[in-house]
């Protein structure tokens, strides 16, 4: 009675029982680091002072920070790439690809464990991997180590059947089970999908629906490995690399939704949360200013030739600004080698280079007030660069009918909607990649630029921890609020205390004066708090300005990982409704904090009267919290697989 998570989380592990809320330590196979949180990640190896790593397959990507409009974003990838050099990881060169999606072509094998310092990482699901995104901090323990720690998660069973409609694509599934489920409703779970209609999905609409499980608040999403599977890797050339996972006949679920692919209708996510949910033939008709098309939810080689089919022999319409990002640069090759790049470009398209881009607020920020609408994964305010630009997200085939229209427009009032057939076989941009030299010619040094600064360290936790309210935030505070990310402030995330100027920016104007004027203190947040993306500059911005403990009703699942990570206590109320009861500026105590981990019972001392915390800590975290972090905890242990 197994289902494919629980399979993959036996044969890999190390430490624990599979008992759902148990903690348990599981052989990790492969990591992955982008460059907006990867110069943290080796910086933190550098700190373990290793000599190897050891996983199997490592690879460092270039893929987020493109833009080089100084000298910071060029450093921190010489930076990577000297990394990646001395440690003995694959380095992907800019432009090679989003790291997404070419892990997918080139590297996830069924079966394997992929963590990687990217919320999205478990787009690889879509491959038959059990593939999780966490903070950079635990990406560089799973390199210098071999492991990664996690609780076991609940599973979602996701019953297919039907087969999509034409114009409907996997992203139009992944919305509907969002407007359903909300951006809280995978947490705690990892979502496994079966049922009929499984085998009418190809590996890329599958990776399309994984990736998306982020915005769930999953902690990974999955699909069996089949022969739809096994052609896919084919094309790729690595047919030998394929093996078949399927739950068992009679496998046992926590909770299973059935969803009738035929019945998934061209639909949007509304401004500003993917789950924002509504189908387009109920929207009315919404101008766009601007279409982007990408991402690593949509970039994969059929996306864009469905694109192509629909954009050919038409025009972009005059108001609309179209932006195309093809996923990898072998996808660009073929692009350009069948035509379809040329059929983009005589709409009156922008061809981008094979990055995240505007996804990750890297440039194509829309005009003041605009209407913009992305084949992305993410909607949250001010993350396009521009606060008061309103987004929506949308299917690839939604978002080229919409740019021909100059409104939101389903695919279906279209013709070109071709059943796209893909290439017998891919040949890869191997030019790339830079593969790891022998142990014996690899450089002992890395290079580090002058933007790049040493990560702030926590201090073992106090017995007492007291301080004022210095922000009282709402519901769903994502990473983008407490880090925002936009070209201007991404070239500093390898720079924390430039970086702490903007700490919580789209939620106060002044939270670093607030810190430095009360000495540090504490953030009071409601349901969800830390959303989105696995980036633990939302963790080490608060840590370097002396923010003690994090109180919310609950909290994302990366983003707690990485409060403790970095020392920081994360407690939620024993009575959400206690809430209420604080403001800010109010001065909190919290008392025999050593005593109160033990129990997981914490009592806070507010002006309105004493309120009940809980905070259920594993006992590795404990001694986390205790020892000031997860670096300082790992190498005073040296553990190793």
């Amino acid at each position: 009675m197994t289902s494919i998570a629980y399979q993959l989380l036996k044969e890999h592990l190390l430490e624990g029982e599979l008992r759902q809320g148990e903690e348990i330590k599981i052989k990790i196979d492969q990591t992955l680091t982008q460059d907006s949180t990867g110069t943290m990640v080796y910086l933190q190896l550098e700190a373990m002072a290793i000599d190897d790593i050891r996983t199997e397959l490592s690879v460092a990507y270039i893929d987020h920070n493109m833009l080089q409009t100084g000298f910071e974003n060029p450093d921190d990838h010489q930076f990577i790439q000297s990394a990646a050099e001395k440690y003995g990881l694959v380095f992907s060169k800019p432009g090679g690809g989003i790291c997404h999606q070419v892990h997918l072509e080139q590297f996830a094998r069924p079966g394997k464990t992929l963590v990687g310092s990217d919320s999205h990482t478990p787009t690889a699901g879509g491959i038959g991997s059990l593939a999780i995104g966490a903070g950079g901090l635990d990406v560089a323990v799973a390199m210098a180590s071999g492991f990664y720690y996690l609780k076991v998660p609940k599973i979602l069973n996701i019953k297919l059947s039907g087969k999509l409609r034409p114009g409907v694509n996997a992203k139009d599934v992944i919305l509907t089970i969002l407007g359903k489920k909300t951006v809280k409703g995978g947490t705690g779970y990892i979502v496994e999908y079966s049922g009929e209609g499984v085998k009418n999905l190809s590996v890329t609409d599958r990776a399309t629906i994984c990736n998306m499980g982020a915005e769930l608040g999953a902690t990974t999403s999955i699909f069996p490995a089949d022969e739809i599977t096994e052609a896919f890797m084919r094309r790729h050339g690595r047919g030998d690399d394929f093996k078949p996972i399927c739950a068992t006949e009679d496998a046992v679920y926590d909770e299973i939704m059935e969803l009738d692919l035929g019945k998934v209708v061209p639909s949007v996510a509304k401004p500003h949360l993917p789950d924002q949910y509504e189908a387009i033939d109920t929207l009315g008709e919404v101008k766009v200013d601007q279409v982007a098309i990408g991402s690593c939810t949509n970039s994969s080689y059929t996306d864009m030739m469905k694109v192509a089919h629909i954009l050919k022999g038409r025009k972009v319409h005059e108001d609309v600004s179209l932006v195309i990002s093809p996923g990898s640069a072998t996808i660009l090759q073929a692009l350009s080698e069948n035509g379809a790049l040329a059929t983009m470009i005589q709409s009156g398209a922008r061809i981008l280079e094979s990055a995240c881009g505007p996804c990750i607020g890297m440039g194509q920020a829309p005009k003041s007030g605009a209407t913009s609408l992305r084949s992305f994964n993410r909607n949250f305010k001010g993350r396009s660069g521009t606060k008061d630009a309103k987004i929506y997200l949308a299917s690839p085939e939604t978002c080229a009918a919409s740019a021909i229209k100059g409104y939101i427009a389903s695919p279906a009032d279209l013709e070109g909607l071709d059943y796209i057939e893909e290439p017998e076989s891919y040949e890869h941009a191997t030019n790339y990649l830079i593969y790891p030299k022998a142990k014996s010619e690899r450089p002992k040094e890395t290079v580090m630029g002058p933007n790049i600064k040493p990560f702030p360290l926590a201090k073992p936790i106090a017995d007492k921890i007291e301080g004022d309210v210095l922000l009282k935030a709402k519901d769903n505070v994502t990473t983008d609020d407490i880090c925002p990310s936009t070209a201007k402030l991404l070239p500093y995330r390898s720079n924390v205390p430039k970086l702490s100027n903007y700490a919580f920016s789209t939620l106060v104007e002044d939270f670093k004066e607030r810190a430095e004027t009360h000495n540090g203190g504490i953030v009071v947040g409601g349901e969800n708090y830390g959303q989105g993306s696995s980036r633990e500059h939302a963790a080490l911005l608060p840590l370097y300005l002396g923010v003690k403990a994090i109180i919310a009703k609950s909290f994302a699942r990366i983003h707690r990982s990485n409060l403790i990570n970095a020392g920081i206590l994360p407690l939620v109320f024993k009575d959400p409704a206690d809430y209420e009861k604080i403001s800010e500026w109010d001065h909190l105590e919290l008392d025999d904090v050593k005593k109160s981990l033990e129990s997981g019972n914490f009592t806070l001392i507010t002006p309105a009267g004493n309120i009940e915390l809980l905070g259920e800590f594993s006992e590795r975290e404990r001694d986390m919290l205790l020892e000031g972090g997860y670096l300082n905890y790992t190498k005073n242990r040296r553990e190793s697989v």
